[in-house]
């Protein structure tokens, strides 16, 4: 990585180029300033199941850092992975097939579930063992829910009709017995 440059994002990883939109400022290994500071785009996401995110981050540090990605939920926290860029990468086995670790520092999660739903954490850590974390939330629509509303309207139209349809029977057969009553009253001449 060179100080003062850029990353542009691409499909396969992030890579350096000249400034321009949509892209990350990478570590600068030997800025000597001796913080860290991870910076976002966007913190609050939402996505609908089966579609992909992309948690970007900017993280600036001295040396390789060790980037840490934590999800949290009212039920559970477990880790998703760890890696150093360019050093190594260890994914956990429960989203090996749907994370994606960038250079950055950024993550990528394909095919959300429901249950993605949650808090993600970046905890960042330097060479000489500082640290700094933040968080993001991710809301999940199901898009079950409009399918359930439109079989529910489906059914409410089925009910309406069948309902309508046993009205009109009973108008039908009432109308039918009291012709037959009247045929049968005596002293009429039919």
């Amino acid at each position: 990585a060179i100080p003062g440059r850029c990353v542009e994002w691409t499909e396969q990883a992030p890579i350096p180029s000249p400034c321009s939109k949509n892209q990350f400022n990478i570590w600068s290994p030997g800025r000597g300033l001796g913080a860290i500071s991870i910076h976002s785009p966007q913190r609050s996401l939402t996505r609908s199941v089966q579609e992909d995110v992309i948690f970007s981050v900017n993280i600036s540090c001295d040396g390789v850092p060790t980037i840490q990605w934590t999800f949290m939920s009212a039920a559970v926290s477990r880790s998703i992975g760890t890696w150093q860029p360019g050093v190594y990468t260890n994914i956990t086995e429960d989203y090996s097939s749907r994370v994606e670790m960038y250079n950055n520092g950024s993550m990528g999660l394909s095919d959300l579930r429901l249950q993605d739903a949650g808090y993600y954490v970046v905890t960042v850590t330097e060479t000489a063992g500082s640290s700094k974390d933040t968080g993001f939330v991710l809301k999940v629509n199901g898009e079950w829910f409009r399918y359930l509303s439109i079989t529910a309207l489906a059914l409410a139209c089925v009910a309406f009709l069948l309902i309508l349809g046993l009205w009109l029977l009973d108008k039908a057969y009432r109308r039918i017995v009291a012709c037959r009553r009247r045929k049968q009253m005596p002293g009429k001449v039919t």
